[in-house]
């Protein structure tokens, strides 16, 4: 491969349409479209600041660099990355993208951030503030995830994610096909309009949870004492440990918790509401 260190590079495309190149210690300044239309780039140590640095670059490995502020939609139209010990402070991330692979990255802007991907794996990552993230995203695993972004993987298919920590509100609405182990998801209106949601092990915090789902399946949960009106026109089977402060207007299938504080059923319920709702004996 090519070798390009320690050196910076400004304005207009000045890297477009490199091939088989490894980068060290190099700064993509202030400008547009650094790297762009290239294949078989490596970027180790390096420094983007200018916007839209790595825009259709097929097969790419970034090691140990940082996406300064500046850097807005910094990777876009690029198939085949790897990425780790990375730091994003830039929002705008990773759009329309295939084959995306991230061990060790933080995303200290996830505004935007996710945006139609297909195939993401992802380890020990973190996103930190804004919104939308995770949109239109299909082919997803994530183990270890610590995030405070509002409204996470709306539109997803095909999602399987393991130790998160969600603390957001609106998330994992209108997805499709998604399991989840051993994580805390916080916020409220937790997966609506949502089909084929399992969640394993995980505890659920916030207000009105999992509603108007079809194919909604709970194993071992446990819920916050704030967290009341779950269910509300859902399809459900749940296995809930401890206690559950109210089920409001389930639509069909079972739910077994240690303790139910309330049942509610009012004039809102939709047919054909004969969900089994019971404490477990003993």
């Amino acid at each position: 491969m090519k070798l390009i260190k320690g050196q910076t590079f400004g304005g207009e495309r000045p890297l477009f349409g490199i091939e088989d190149t490894r980068m060290e210690d190099v700064t993509i300044a202030e400008g547009e479209s650094g790297i762009k239309c290239c294949r078989n780039v490596e970027a180790d140590g390096c420094r983007f600041v200018g916007k839209y640095p790595w825009w259709h670059v097929d097969g790419s490995r970034i090691t140990g660099c940082l996406f300064e502020q500046g850097s807005r939609s910094a990777i876009w139209y690029s198939r085949d990355m790897t990425m780790t010990d990375t730091v994003i402070n830039a929002p705008k991330l990773f759009r329309e993208m295939e084959h995306l692979t991230l061990e060790n990255v933080t995303i200290n802007d996830a505004d935007e951030t996710f945006w139609n991907i297909t195939g993401l794996r992802a380890t020990n990552l973190k996103l930190r503030n804004g919104t939308y993230p995770f949109m239109y995203c299909r082919e997803v695993y994530v183990d270890g995830l610590d995030c405070d972004a509002k409204y996470v993987f709306q539109y997803c298919r095909d999602v399987e994610i393991h130790n998160a920590r969600i603390v957001t509100k609106d998330s994992l609405w209108e997805c499709e096909n998604v399991t989840i182990y051993d994580s805390v998801l916080d916020g409220e209106y937790l997966a609506w309009h949502s089909k084929n949601v399992r969640l394993v092990r995980c505890h659920i915090a916030g207000e009105q949870p999992l509603c108007y789902a079809e194919g909604l399946v709970l194993e071992d949960c446990t819920f916050d004492e704030a967290s009341d009106r779950a269910f509300e026109d859902s399809d459900v089977v749940a296995d809930i440990r401890g206690s559950i402060t109210e089920v409001k207007n389930p639509r069909s299938g079972h739910i077994v918790a240690d303790r139910i504080g309330r049942i509610t059923y009012d004039r809102f319920a939709k047919p054909p509401h004969n969900c089994v709702i019971e404490q477990r004996l003993g």
